[in-house]
């Protein structure tokens, strides 16, 4: 829910705050996430986990529940204690490592991909196929066989030539001979003897099983490979993204997997697709020919059609102008006026400061020699330090960044086009900070937002302050910037 900042957080009584949250558990359908805060020992946790959460965990729903706090055994309520009323921050007490809240976020995920594999939803070749997509398993899966085996004379049967899908048949049936039998079918519930499966079915589930805990071992040996350089990075101060980035292979390969067993139309990941949008918006909020220039201006975005909506059912802004002669597309042309001013600027400002800071962390030698050699002019920062001209510099890196995506028409794919080195440019990571673009996994290209936060940067800009020019339909509109400032879509919802 969108709150001007002077309005003050509505209260909600418990009863009414349970039954809202009853229906967020019927209705998984919504149009924004929910937030529940609240002052400490107001029973939050205790509504969630004692009345909620089993509900949650029906029908199509599976939801983890972590508590970074547990670890903390002199005031979690799991160790007899109770939580203090005062911030974490003040607690005199060594707050949970690193390493502890990560296993703790593992454990999660692994128990609802463990469920998945109860359901059916998650099995082998799922695994091997998302393990195989983001990492080289194949030398991997020969170092796991080798050292499950007793005899190098069977190693030397695999031809170099073998491919990784057989090599991955031959590791989930070698490492099903290191795991418990009994364990492995305790965690899909086969222990007791599930009624109705055949012995094919069974077999199927414990194969998927130990399928999971192989890309477990698959990513621990490369993380145990890849720890001399991560050390190496430490003693002299250095950092590599791709050595951080894999730390996180794990959780990240669980999510995956989550992601890609959810049922259709019980799975949103960031948006609406464009029929996803029609069902929530159409006809209740938007006529047939408005809704056409919507999804081709904006996209199915949910905060752009609830802002527009809001811009179109407000007298303000029929106040404003000649609401006569007014159509339809004036007001989509003002909503990407304010969009441009209210969240696209800001956030070029916000890139801008970022490069100026990579210019003077360049100049002071925090920046790795490697990412300065050669190459693009981004890797030629200004070497004095003068204010004026790391501005300069930083205008021009955002500019050429910006331009050249516009004339890849926003189709920059870093995985399949081999341009990972797309993220040692501070242009994208900027502008992927300030939130302007996201790179999304897959398929993996580096995008805008939303269609409309595209539009907004594919303008070419204003050539002076009191104007700003729209890119929306074959005519631009000049829109004063006067009408702009009374524009605040928070006001009038």
């Amino acid at each position: 829910m969108l709150n001007s900042s002077n309005k003050a957080w509505r209260i909600i009584p418990r009863p009414l705050l349970e039954t809202v949250l009853n229906n967020h558990v019927q209705h998984h359908r919504v149009h924004q996430p929910l937030i529940l805060h609240g002052p400490r020992g107001v029973g939050k946790t205790t509504v969630i986990l004692e009345r909620l959460m089993e509900n949650w965990n029906k029908g199509p729903h599976l939801t983890g529940y972590i508590d970074f706090a547990q670890p903390i055994k002199e005031y979690h309520p799991s160790h007899n204690a109770s939580f203090p009323w005062c911030s974490w921050n003040s607690c005199s007490v060594t707050l949970p490592s690193l390493s502890l809240l990560s296993t703790h976020l593992e454990k999660c995920l692994e128990s609802m991909a463990e469920r998945g594999i109860e359901l059916g939803q998650i099995n082998s070749h799922q695994i091997f196929t998302t393990l195989n997509k983001w990492h080289g398993i194949s030398h991997t899966l020969r170092h796991i066989l080798k050292s499950s085996s007793n005899s190098s004379s069977k190693i030397g049967a695999i031809s170099s030539k073998v491919s990784a899908s057989v090599l991955w048949d031959k590791a989930v049936f070698a490492y099903s001979g290191k795991l418990n039998s009994k364990e492995i079918e305790g965690v899909v519930g086969l222990e007791g003897g599930k009624k109705g499966l055949t012995v094919e079915e069974r077999s199927y589930l414990k194969e998927a099983v130990v399928a999971l805990r192989l890309a477990k071992e698959v990513i621990r040996v490369q993380q145990q490979w890849r720890a001399k350089a991560v050390g190496d990075l430490n003693r002299t101060g250095g950092f590599s993204r791709s050595l951080a980035m894999s730390a996180t292979d794990w959780p990240y390969l669980l999510l995956e997997l989550l992601s890609s067993a959810s049922e259709m139309d019980h799975f949103q990941t960031f948006g609406w697709t464009p029929n996803e949008g029609k069902l929530h918006m159409f006809p209740d909020y938007f006529s047939g020919s408005e809704w056409t220039i919507v999804t081709e201006v904006l996209g199915a975005n949910s905060r752009h059609l609830f802002e527009l909506h809001a811009l179109k059912e407000s007298n303000q802004y029929l106040n404003m102008i000649d609401h006569t002669r007014s159509t339809f597309e004036d007001i989509v042309d003002a909503y990407l006026a304010y969009l441009q001013i209210t969240v696209v600027n800001p956030a070029m400002d916000k890139a801008l400061s970022l490069l100026q800071k990579f210019a003077l962390d360049a100049l002071n030698g925090k920046i790795p020699k490697d990412k300065l050699r050669f190459g693009a002019p981004w890797r030629h920062p200004p070497r004095t330090d003068d204010p004026s001209l790391r501005l300069e510099w930083a205008k021009v890196q955002l500019m050429d960044f910006v331009q050249s995506l516009v004339n890849t028409e926003f189709g920059l794919n870093y995985f399949a086009d081999c341009s990972l080195e797309i993220f040692d440019d501070p242009s994208a990571v900027a502008l992927l900070e300030v939130g302007v673009l996201y790179a999304q996994r897959d398929p993996s290209f580096i995008r805008p937002v939303s269609r409309g936060m595209q539009r907004c940067l594919a303008c070419p800009g204003a050539t002076t302050d009191e104007l700003v020019c729209l890119p929306a339909f074959s005519v631009a509109k000049i829109i004063p910037r006067s009408l702009l400032s009374a524009l605040d879509v928070t006001s009038w919802l």
